[in-house]
């Protein structure tokens, strides 16, 4: 017992299988081949402001709040407080963290304690009569009561590091989960802002579709009033009749859109379709930020949350790597026992009565038909997988940063080009409405006009809408500044059912929940 305590001590510090070393960062300095422009083009309608690159300019933990829409911020703040899914991942990571306390007790003793009474009686048949306490008399004591209490203690000593890999890959998994958790976070509050800017897009395309309804209206007015006076004929006023009726059928699957969106910024905030949010949004209602954050590549790996729990997992993959060759060497365990036995209940504790023992075991396997073997290899597979799951993650973090920034220029560039196939739009319409009115044109001019200048207004909101919901992708794909927020991504919720009451985590124990997090790389 002495030889294993003296290696114990000597190995304390060493533990078998490979020790993690953080992947190095990507290393590129850009997003495309080209070097990125440092602004986007402007126009002259809202929302239509050049914006600006600001390499290596940090990303705000509320980043929805530079859209400048108090609507739109207390929103987000309520679906942050009751979205199901984001309690559902706290929930999640609050198991996995206990499962890794749960983990570390191995690094102590078992200690038990236990207490027996029994009543017994040998067989009198003196063949199979076992031995018998004996009373003051002499004579057999038979029935006879024994009374026992002792402690038993036992420890596996950590020899190879077997329990310090498996501390090591369910602290990893915590981690891991964790990350998940802030994207939980940063995915719900991306799917309310861009749920909110898409039902103020769909609001603006209603509005301009009423506003061309009102515009035919009064033209196919007119054109009755032609008819009765004799300066237009019937089929003109059909085709008017149909252009009208073809604008307004546009207008149910915009409302109906409108409705699916509200419903989902219901659903977003935790609520059921009938207890829909009492924020409406319109495109007026936000503003465009003009100074955007661009993070360098060897800086986002850091930022991404899917990318740091794609780390964790090759973090987690590699302790288990050393799990499975630890468990094919030996194993060294101590275990004692303390205790006192009596015959009566009264006098147990008694310096006579008492009953210890000590012991070592060694053990190791020496054919398990190549299980262990095995084990072993599917460890190291997984490890390989995991590290190859990192690297295309990575990959997938700078390409959807690098789409959003192409977006980005190219959402000003159609914004530029909508309204200037707007503005003509409008001027042919004005001018086909005018001669329409004067009775100098003809009904088909009037037809092509006020469809071409629907579809010019529908593209300057969809290329509005455009611009910030890809803003807003754009904060999501640098990481949402989830490192500049200290604590969990929202306070805990208590759920109650008619069978069931889970109480949130008590505040002295959240103090110690989220410590030092991010850990240091």
């Amino acid at each position: 017992m002495a030889a294993v305590l003296v290696a114990t001590a000597l190995l304390g510090g060493c533990a078998v299988g490979p020790d993690f070393v953080v992947p190095a960062a990507p290393d590129v300095d850009g997003y495309s081949k080209a070097p990125l422009a440092s602004r986007t083009s402007s126009s002259d309608v809202s929302l239509g402001q050049s914006q600006h690159f600001s390499q290596g300019k940090d990303v705000s933990a509320k980043w929805w709040e530079l859209f400048r829409s108090p609507a739109l911020n207390s929103l987000v703040e309520a679906s942050l407080r009751a979205n199901p899914n984001l309690q559902s991942q706290l929930a999640a990571l609050r198991a996995v963290q206990e499962l890794a306390y749960a983990q570390e007790g191995k690094f102590f003793p078992t200690v038990l304690g236990g207490f027996s009474a029994t009543r017994q009686k040998a067989a009198d048949n003196p063949l199979g009569a076992t031995s018998v306490p004996v009373g003051p008399d002499g004579k057999p004591i038979n029935p006879f009561n024994v009374f026992t209490a002792q402690v038993s203690v036992s420890y596996m000593l950590d020899v190879w590091g077997l329990t310090r890999r498996n501390v090591e890959s369910q602290q990893a998994l915590a981690d891991a989960q964790r990350f998940q958790a802030e994207a939980a976070y940063i995915t719900l509050t991306s799917n309310v802002v861009v749920a909110a800017i898409q039902e103020a897009a769909l609001r603006a395309q209603i509005d301009a579709t009423l506003q061309l309804i009102d515009v035919s209206t009064k033209m196919l007015d007119i054109m009755h009033r032609q008819l009765a006076t004799g300066f237009a004929n019937r089929s003109d006023v059909a085709v008017q009749e149909a252009a009208l009726a073809q604008v307004k059928a546009t207008l149910p699957p915009l409302r109906r859109q409108l409705a699916v969106q509200r419903d989902l910024l219901s659903a977003l905030a935790g609520r059921y379709p009938s207890q829909e949010p009492a924020q409406t949004f319109k495109l007026t209602s936000f503003r465009l930020p003009s100074d955007v954050p661009v993070s360098l590549p060897s800086k986002l790996v850091d930022q991404r949350p899917d990318v740091r729990a794609a780390e964790q997992q090759l973090h987690s993959a590699g302790a288990l790597v050393g799990v499975a060759i630890a468990n094919m060497l030996p194993n060294f365990t101590v275990s004692g026992t303390h205790g006192y036995t009596s015959l009566e209940l009264a006098n147990l504790i008694s310096p006579a009565n008492v009953l210890w023992t000590v012991g070592a075991n060694a053990a190791h396997t020496i054919f398990d038909g190549f299980t262990l073997y095995h084990q072993q290899r599917a460890a190291q597979a997984t490890f390989e997988q995991a590290a190859w799951t990192y690297r295309n993650t990575v990959i997938g973090a700078l390409q959807n940063v690098a789409d959003t920034l192409h977006a980005l220029r190219n959402d000003a560039d159609a914004l530029k080009a909508a309204r200037d196939f707007e503005r003509a739009g409008k001027v042919s319409f004005d001018l086909a409405r005018q001669r329409m009115e004067t009775g100098d044109a003809n009904v088909l001019v009037l037809l092509t006009a006020q469809t071409t200048y629907l579809q010019a207004l529908i593209q300057v909101v969809q290329a509005q809408a455009g611009r910030l919901s890809d803003t807003a992708a754009l904060y999501v794909a640098l990481g949402g500044g989830w490192w500049n927020r200290e604590g969990p991504p929202a306070p805990e919720q208590k759920f109650e059912t008619a069978t069931a009451t889970t109480q949130p985590i008590p505040s002295e124990q959240k103090q110690g929940f989220w410590p030092g997090f991010p850990p240091a790389r």
